[in-house]
């Protein structure tokens, strides 16, 4: 199966057009906004000097423009609302894996690809945090455009596992801890992982995280894993460590653990008011994620 490499994740840019993430933004939003504001006023980013009018604050009063021209000139500023968005990406050898279209390490590649040039593309800066489980995580503090996003693209085709592996079992709540003193108030977090390693401490680092932080759940599936194994006799596992399976004995106890999985998943988004979208490698993700954007990106219905 061929894993990804730097050219296509660029080409996903053609495919990100015309979609956005500023959905299911809070009460106050459309007035605080996400990107730089038209109203003029005391901000971050220098805009122009044009005379003193009424009513105008006296601090930004640009006197030297004032003394050469004879007349009060003050400074006009431009809000600066860009919104940082980060994208967390659990890339663990347990995602060499897919029984379908695609590895779930390649659908989570592809994803992220996507996802980060819709947030260029729409006027806000890109940051992430990549951990592999092996290495300690690489992260990308939030840059605007074709800089922002490129060295992320990068990182994720080298991070890719290139075999099968286990994941390690604080992966996912490393990565969530060591991204929430990164981010600023507002900051849209996007989660990519399949939440394997979901545990009773995800609960406390996931509700620090999203405290102050739009955070959504994108959750990496495959077909295999909800409907278990068919009937017959499999031998599955990694290298050194495999053992047979048979697929009609075992499938309750397969769906049991899945579905517990999915339980857990589910109440801890419901309890903070969490998005949780649904990718599987049985589909394309330039086809699949657009719908879901498009759709505010609400909580998907998990599948049988």
């Amino acid at each position: 199966m061929n894993l990804p490499d730097l050219a296509e994740l660029i080409a996903l840019r053609g495919p990100a057009r015309g979609l956005s993430l500023h959905a299911q933004r809070p009460a106050l939003a459309p007035l605080q906004g996400s990107h730089r504001s038209v109203q003029r006023g005391r901000g971050l980013e220098f805009e122009e000097v044009r005379p003193y009018a009424p009513g105008d604050d006296a601090r930004n009063i640009d006197w030297r423009v004032t003394a050469r021209r004879g007349r009060p000139h003050t400074k006009l500023f431009r809000e600066e609302r860009e919104r940082p968005v980060w994208l967390l990406a659990d890339l663990h050898a347990g995602l060499y894996f897919g029984s379908r279209r695609q590895l779930k390490s390649v659908l989570l590649l592809r994803a992220a690809a996507l996802l980060a040039w819709i947030a260029v593309l729409s006027g806000d800066r890109l940051g992430a945090l990549i951990a592999d489980g092996l290495k300690p995580p690489r992260i990308f503090p939030p840059r605007g455009r074709e800089a922002g996003v490129l060295p992320v693209l990068e990182a994720l085709v080298e991070a890719q596992p290139q075999e099968p592996g286990v994941p390690a079992a604080d992966s996912l709540n490393s990565s969530l801890s060591g991204l929430r003193p990164l981010l600023q108030p507002g900051s849209l977090v996007l989660v990519l992982s399949d939440f394997s390693t979901l545990d009773e401490h995800t609960d406390s680092v996931l509700t620090a995280l999203s405290t102050h932080s739009d955070c959504r759940l994108l959750v990496l599936t495959d077909p295999l894993e909800r409907h278990g194994l068919p009937a017959g006799g499999y031998r599955v596992g990694l290298p050194g460590q495999l053992w047979w399976l048979d697929g009609a004995r075992d499938r309750r106890a397969w769906h049991e653990k899945w579905a517990a999985r999915q339980r857990r998943l589910e109440t801890l988004a419901r309890r903070l008011s969490l998005p949780v979208i649904q990718l599987d490698t049985a589909d394309a993700v330039a086809e699949s994620l657009p719908p879901l954007l498009r759709g505010r990106l609400r909580s998907t219905a998990w599948a049988a």
